[in-house]
């Protein structure tokens, strides 16, 4: 008996033992290293095509923050509104849809931004079923806990986010690569991770992978949004090698400007800090790979790329030149924030909330100030500008009277915001603001964010004086 206890015993060990050595064989997907970066070419805001009959005067974005499931119906809603909206075309009534330029997309935004650049239309049949009415929660704790994914996730160079990233490619993305998305004629979507070892944030786009001396056009969507979506504890991080300093990197013209000791203008105090996050992916010596975690952790709304271009723009000539800021006469910014503050009942109780439910809380309570934040910014922004303008008129009146004062341009910005503590009613209110943050969420919650999305933006008097000024009938308002 004990010879027998013995060898299933040393069978058990020798299984555990061949799962470790099979373990070993797992690795992450690589990115292979560029010779030479040019500024001209790959996926990156300067060579995607306008989309075909879009008005060059107007640049629309859209901002799709995080919160899984949430956020991903949320920011899906706001298509399907625009989507059903029409405005004037130079051949005719269209969509105001195809007027939309970029949207940037963090965690669960992530998703509906890259299926929408990969799918367009299509989206609009497939996606409810194959993402937001699936159980992806579900289905990604099963197979972690399937013992024929356990050698995998024990190896140092695989794990939870690359098992999630599998999953992604399988329902949603089909093995589609950024290259597959360069020349499709949709927005360019620009999704966001965090660099965990440094807080910055980190696009896939061209413009980062330059920074790391790779091609952003082979890595596959899936893992752009398991990296966007990869909560920290939760999934593990997702790791590209760095390359930085060994393909010839030019620094954009902005930051000439921007890094100038002489500069008495301190309003570009984000892009120089962006100067300095992308200086560090230069040296790959000592930083050979980048970890890459949950979007969110940096920028949750995904606004503040949208913020660093304008502070770029307001530096630099060129870099207003480059980017047609002078035919510019609308920058609109729907901001999609699908942010939810449950009603913890803490203050109504005597005893302190445990350990666990503080650490979770306070994970998210600086994301979601910094969310605010960014808001501001954005309005402080706008009226910069508007001052700006006023004061160079008035310094050229001064010094011509016959100043032709039509001849600097007027940027009306449209900053319209979409958000659950816009909803008027404090019952609907009160019930989406509890949603969790999860891949799972009932159906008829996912199609509740679908319909107050396209409430939301009705209500919403900037959005009205938009649709208007772009040509559209003003929607209908709801009446309940």
């Amino acid at each position: 008996m004990r010879e027998i206890r013995f060898l299933a015993s040393t069978r058990i060990l020798a299984a555990c033992l061949a799962a470790l050595l099979l373990s070993a064989c797992a690795s992450r997907p690589a990115n292979e290293p560029i010779e030479k970066a040019d500024s001209h070419s790959g996926y990156r805001l300067n060579t995607r095509s306008l989309r075909p009959g879009n008005d060059p005067a107007t640049i629309l974005i859209l901002a799709f923050s995080g919160g899984g499931t949430r956020a991903a119906a949320f920011s899906y809603g706001v298509l399907e509104e625009l989507r059903r909206t029409e405005i004037a075309g130079p051949e005719g009534a269209k969509r105001l849809l195809d007027e939309v330029d970029f949207i940037t997309g963090v965690s669960g935004g992530s998703f509906t931004a890259l299926s929408y650049a990969l799918y367009g239309d299509k989206l609009f049949s497939e996606y409810e079923q194959r993402f937001l009415k699936r159980d992806v929660q579900g289905d990604l704790v099963s197979r972690a806990f399937n013992p024929g994914n356990w050698p995998d996730l024990l190896s140092p160079e695989y794990g939870r986010s690359e098992l999630a990233s599998e999953y992604y490619d399988e329902i949603l993305f089909n093995g589609a690569t950024f290259a597959d998305i360069m020349n499709k004629p949709t927005p360019t979507a620009v999704v966001t991770a965090t660099n965990i070892s440094t807080g910055s944030r980190f696009t896939f786009t061209q413009d980062d992978f330059d920074l790391i001396c790779s091609d952003v056009g082979k890595v596959k969507l899936s893992r752009a949004a398991a990296a966007s979506s990869a909560v920290p504890m939760v999934l593990s991080p997702v790791t590209f090698k760095n390359y930085g300093g060994n393909c010839a990197y030019r620094n954009p013209d902005w930051v000439r400007l921007v890094i100038d000791p002489t500069r008495k203008d301190r309003s570009v105090g984000r892009a120089l800090q962006r100067y300095r996050e992308m200086q560090s992916f230069q040296d790959s010596t000592n930083r050979p790979f980048v970890h890459l975690v949950d979007g969110g952790v940096s920028d949750n709304l995904g606004l503040r790329g949208v913020l660093e271009d304008l502070e770029e723009i307001e530096a630099s000539k060129e870099y207003r030149k480059a980017q047609g800021v002078r035919f510019l006469k609308r920058l609109v910014v729907v901001m999609v924030n699908s942010l939810s503050v449950p009603d913890t009942g803490w203050d109504r109780a005597s005893a302190p909330p445990g350990g666990i439910s503080m650490m979770i809380k306070a994970a998210g309570v600086p994301i979601d100030r910094y969310s605010s934040e960014q808001i501001e910014l954005l309005k402080d922004i706008v009226r910069r500008w508007g001052q700006n303008r006023a004061g160079y008129i008035q310094k050229k009146l001064k010094q011509d009277p016959a100043f032709d004062v039509e001849s600097v341009p007027l940027v009306e910005f449209y900053p319209i915001q979409v958000s659950f503590e816009n909803i008027p009613d404090e019952t609907e209110r009160s019930r989406f603001m509890n949603l969790p943050t999860s891949f799972v969420l009932p159906p008829d919650d996912v199609d509740g964010l679908r319909s107050m999305a396209g409430k939301l933006l009705r209500q919403s008097p900037l959005y009205l004086k938009l649709v208007q000024e772009l040509g559209g009938d003003a929607p209908e308002q709801d009446t309940k």
